[in-house]
């Protein structure tokens, strides 16, 4: 019988006090997969993979070095733990480098009030093509839809944490996943779009063809998309990436960025940053949720806190290290993989929502844009320039009017922030829930 992974940190642990370190904590993960995938009615591909990683961070001092492997031999730990502590020896010195206090730690490190893991049987490929099928009948069921593409997947993952300052505790969460992308149109002229749907239990999982539908809807309605004027004009994010403007405004707090003075945020701790009557929060404990967790990647527990309150900025988001780079306690949002130390990262994510809902929102803009995708970014992390491609809709007197694309959102993040109206469609599944945002005065590069 194979360790387990609590054995494997415990393995690691012994194997880097022999070899010399001062201190360490060690991490073992073990993962499976399954992912099916159709193309043009036809099965693509069928993969399973499983595998198990193993990470060990050592400390000299305040130096320190990270080493991972995917072999859980005795030998392979024993040889992991002798280079790390070799690397650590010829690192250079990080006063901010370090385990956590055993007075910090996470006391309790269940995880089964969360309801990670589904405790259901993996899935077989079979029944993932089943609802890739499904999903990809109800997309070509559309009229003018050439062509889908569907991906349904599966995975489970473990992992459990160890170190010498006396923590252990480990966890597994599940995921099932489904999309769907539609194909229409020709030549130039053709057009996509998709759907998509993830949760951590099978059975909280929408009908399989109701995504297959959304996908065709949507890639049918950016038929005849054309440039939109050039002009300043206020531009509403649909829900599926109005988390994006959030999500700059999280790296701009992350405490990475602030302790290298790499952040437009760096000055505005207390200040407004978003309009008054909404508040940012952070809840890692939400149930069957995929980034919820009790304890972060050093240790410490986890629980709720506000980031913005009333639209007044409360708080970075800390790890140990950035945390002592401020002179400010860790706010337990260490996320670390195998191969490298912990980085500060948040986890479940809200932001307050509005009375209206899109289609208010749509009514109240008048003249402007609707973005449903974006690609490429132009974001300079200290200025908050911003500065990213679109497509969408045009909105002309309150109504949707024609599908768009090729154009260019221009504005100033520290502005849009503060300028931002909420709809109130956030869906309630998601780990970063933001609602549809609509933005005024933006400068648009179309025609």
């Amino acid at each position: 019988m194979p360790p387990t992974l609590a054995a494997l940190t415990e393995a690691l642990l012994d194997a880097a006090n022999r070899a010399g370190a001062e201190a360490a904590d060690a991490l073992a993960v073990a993962g499976s997969s399954l992912t099916v995938d159709l193309r043009q009615g036809r099965l693509e591909q069928a993969e399973r993979a499983e595998g198990t990683e193993i990470g060990l961070r050592v400390l000299i001092g305040r130096r320190q070095a990270c080493v991972s492997a995917s072999d859980t031999s005795a030998a392979t730990i024993a040889a992991l733990a002798e280079r790390a502590v070799a690397m650590a020896r010829e690192a250079p010195d990080d006063p901010t480098a370090g385990l956590a206090d055993p007075s910090q730690l996470a006391r309790n490190t269940d995880a089964t009030a969360l309801d990670l893991c589904d405790p259901s049987p993996e899935p077989t490929a079979a029944a993932l093509e089943a609802e890739a099928r499904a999903a990809e009948a109800a997309a070509l069921a559309a009229s003018g839809v050439s062509q889908v593409e569907t991906s349904a997947s599966w995975s489970r993952r473990e992992m459990h944490l160890a170190a010498t300052n006396g923590f252990h505790g480990g966890y597994a969460r599940s995921s099932r996943s489904l999309s769907a992308t539609a194909f229409c149109g020709a030549g130039t002229g053709m057009e996509r779009d998709w759907a998509g749907e993830a949760r951590s239990h099978a059975a909280d999982m929408p009908d399989a063809a109701g995504i297959g539908a959304l996908a065709a809807e949507r890639a049918l309605a950016r038929l005849g998309a054309v440039k939109p004027p050039t002009g300043h004009f206020p531009v509403l994010y649909d829900e599926r990436v109005a988390a994006s403007l959030i999500g700059h405004l999280l790296s701009a707090i992350n405490g990475t960025a602030i302790a290298r003075g790499a952040s437009w945020a760096a000055g505005l701790m207390g200040a407004e940053v978003l309009p008054a009557a909404l508040s940012l929060t952070e809840n890692p404990h939400r149930p069957r949720i995929g980034a919820s967790r009790p304890f972060d990647a050093e240790g410490l527990p986890t629980a709720p806190r506000t980031l913005v309150q009333d639209g007044v900025l409360q708080g970075w988001v800390l790890d140990l290290a950035t945390g002592r780079k401020l002179g400010l306690p860790s706010t337990a949002n260490a996320a670390r993989g195998t191969s490298a130390p912990p980085a500060p990262s948040t986890t479940c994510i809200d932001l307050t929502q509005g009375p209206d809902n899109r289609e208010d929102l749509i009514a109240a803009m008048g003249t402007g844009l609707l973005v449903t995708s974006m690609i490429g970014a132009t974001i300079n992390p200290t200025t908050g320039d911003y500065s990213r491609g679109a497509a969408g809709f045009w909105v002309e007197n309150g109504r949707l009017s024609h599908a768009v694309n090729e154009c260019t959102i221009a504005g100033n993040l520290k502005d849009m922030l503060r300028r931002i109206t909420p709809a109130n469609d956030a869906r309630a599944h998601l780990s970063i829930r933001v609602p549809s945002l609509l933005v005024e005065g933006l400068t648009l590069a179309g025609s």
